[in-house]
């Protein structure tokens, strides 16, 4: 099918521009703001180890299979779970895993962009040194103003938007490929720029024993679902997202080829990400398990008392922005092909529709954190309540359709002829996609639910 059927939006002009495109989308705060505060609170090194197992045999399998659906369907996630249910002999309330993952990226970029203008927020305060001799009172105090402030937030929060909205506009090769191709080499730039200055201060071995050398002692079973949970996040699938790029990829392209490459490095990218972070740490005697302020409220502490920290504070919080925008186009796509191709509009109405709803919706999570922040439901913030919701359960309700979908409804000849590897290769992915991966999302779907 995918040989013969081209998506209406067009497709990446080549498997280098597919691979940038869905690293951008896998590469985000994910790794760049989750990766170091998780590993710091899971004890270093050995949760690395487990978290690079995870990403091996659950979130390669997984993305391989949710490219291979996305190409062999050629529409959004929603359209194609529809084809791809009839053309199996299955269900067609298939389609409804659709609908999960496509709602479920839009309620993530509601509160995702939000993160991302507080990223553009702290550019500005890098750059007119505001972290410049600061101690730990001032630096909260510079976040707690940023989260009392509806009117700085909603600002940031529309910048971004309006940023992302205007690359999805353009297209698949005008817009997605076009931004990808300059954000994602920047970004690693960016980052080897920061390992660099890490390697200079002075916290260097430290970070790295800490990074790298396992003590098992520190695992135990709530580390290990850690792991294997975000190493499925981090990859993002589950949200329509990669299964809307996969259905732009050219039918000669390799999908399992094209996966260990995008799976290796959305990896590279985390890990340098806490080889550039925990030797900065180290160096200025933080707590490198600080939680989610770590980024935001840890490290400008560190970018304040050092040489030159204006500057790579600066260039640290840059990279975050192009992490989440090359997160957040990839996000929104799966919304906008589906407007374009099931209500009849142009791209650019449909990206006005699908942004200005996330927009709203970003609006009303900014309030969660002040004027509305007494507002609870089941002792959650909208802001917290729409994090667990698609985090810990519909991405893995996603993830774990996929694989069943995938792995047990799909025709095995349909399957062979999109992969096109080898019989030990295909009967390998078959295990893993049949077996490994859905039980491991099970287990980590109940720790979410509380009964493991």
């Amino acid at each position: 099918m995918s040989d013969k059927t081209q998506s209406i939006h067009g497709a990446w002009s080549s498997r280098f521009a597919f691979i940038l495109a869905a690293t951008g989308s896998a590469v985000g705060l994910g790794n760049i703001w989750k990766f170091p505060y998780i590993t710091g609170q899971n004890g270093g090194g050995a949760f690395v180890m487990v978290y690079l197992f995870c990403v091996a045999a659950i979130g390669v399998p997984i993305m391989i299979a949710e490219i291979m659906l996305g190409r062999r369907g050629r529409q959004n996630p929603i359209n194609t779970m529809q084809s791809l249910a009839v053309e199996a002999g299955a269900d067609p309330r298939w389609q409804y895993m659709g609908w999960l993952g496509m709602v479920g990226g839009f309620l993530i970029l509601g509160y995702y962009s939000v993160i991302a203008g507080w990223s553009m927020a702290y550019i500005v305060k890098s750059f007119t040194g505001q972290f410049f001799s600061s101690d730990a009172g001032d630096i909260k105090a510079l976040f707690d103003d940023l989260m009392a402030s509806p009117i700085q937030q909603i600002f940031w929060h529309t910048v971004f938007m309006l940023a992302t909205m205007q690359v999805v506009m353009r297209g698949v090769q005008g817009g997605l490929e076009k931004s990808v191709r300059f954000l994602m080499p920047a970004l690693f730039f960016l980052l080897l720029i920061l390992v660099a200055y890490a390697m200079s201060s002075g916290g260097y071995e430290q970070g790295i024993e800490f990074l790298f050398n396992p003590d098992f002692s520190k695992i135990d079973a709530d580390a290990v679902l850690t792991a294997m949970g975000h190493a499925f996040f981090t990859l993002s699938l589950g949200m329509g997202a990669i299964m809307v790029y996969g259905s732009y990829l050219p039918g000669h392209v390799s999908i399992a080829k094209t996966t260990f490459y995008i799976a290796g490095a959305d990896t590279i990218v985390a890990l340098l990400a806490g080889i550039a972070i925990f030797p900065l740490v180290f160096a200025n005697h933080l707590e490198a398990a600080a939680g989610p302020g770590l980024i935001f409220q840890t490290l400008p502490l560190a970018f304040g008392h050092m040489g030159g920290g204006w500057l790579f504070g600066l260039l640290f919080f840059v990279l975050l922005f192009f992490a989440a925008l090359t997160s957040s186009i990839s996000i929104i796509e799966p919304a906008v092909a589906w407007l374009v191709e099931n209500k009849d509009l142009q791209r650019r109405e449909a990206c006005l529709w699908a942004g200005g709803a996330c927009w709203a919706l970003g609006v009303a999570v900014v309030f969660s954190f002040n004027i509305w922040s007494e507002h609870k439901w089941f002792d959650k913030n909208l802001f917290e309540l729409l994090d667990y919701l698609t985090a810990n359960l519909m991405l893995p309700l996603g993830g774990l359709a996929i694989a069943v979908f995938a792995g047990w409804k799909m025709k095995p000849a349909h399957a062979e002829q999109e992969l096109e590897l080898p019989p030990q290769g295909f009967q390998a992915w078959q295990f893993l996609i049949r077996y490994v991966a859905p039980t491991s999302v099970f287990l980590v779907f109940l720790h979410v639910l509380g009964v493991l």
